[in-house]
């Protein structure tokens, strides 16, 4: 692993990508996106996780994040991603989802590549966190953030993406589904 990509203190904010393997588009559905920030909201609220930013497209998380202490961030992500992994998999056996037999062989072609012994592999490996040293990188990297559904043409303002923590850096609280951390 690069040396670029490796957290050296947990406590200093990271931006960080986390991606659906082969870039599948899997959070095409609200409920699936809701897991992702259900479990962001136990990693804050049991594992020790900040998280200043984040933005939920089709196939990856972009977030701004942090540990209290409590846990390594790389333990929190570890987690958070075993556990979203499981989740969706049951959500998608649950739910109507037209693409069920698709995505699960597809998961399951993912894990049959590795050697971890787990039936689906949802997430790609890694995390690539950055430590964000300075005021001038938070700001690009929250821009970058927030701007990623407007790049992508979703919307035409970052604040109107519900799965983004535009709208807390906006001024339009009471939008959020978890708890932020304001990035200063």
């Amino acid at each position: 692993m690069s040396e670029k990509y490796k957290v050296r203190d947990s406590q200093i904010p990271h931006f960080m990508t986390t991606t659906i393997i082969d870039w599948v588009d899997l959070f095409t559905r609200p409920s699936y996106k809701d897991i992702i920030l259900e479990s962001l909201q136990y990693c804050i609220d049991q594992k020790g996780l900040i998280v200043y930013a984040y933005c939920i497209m089709p196939s990856h998380l972009h977030f701004i994040a942090a540990s209290n202490g409590k846990l390594t961030l790389p333990e929190i992500i570890r987690d958070f991603k075993k556990f979203t992994s499981k989740q969706l998999i049951i959500n998608m056996n649950h739910a109507s989802e037209s693409r069920r037999f698709w995505l699960l062989k597809k998961f399951a072609y993912a894990a049959n590549r590795g050697k971890r012994g787990s039936k689906y592999k949802i997430w790609q490996d890694g995390f690539h966190p950055e430590e964000l040293a300075g005021n001038e990188m938070m700001q690009q990297k929250l821009d970058y953030i927030h701007q990623n559904p407007v790049k992508d043409g979703f919307v035409f303002k970052a604040e109107d993406w519900v799965y983004s923590s535009a709208s807390f850096y906006s001024g339009e609280l009471g939008l959020e589904k978890i708890a932020l951390q304001m990035l200063e």
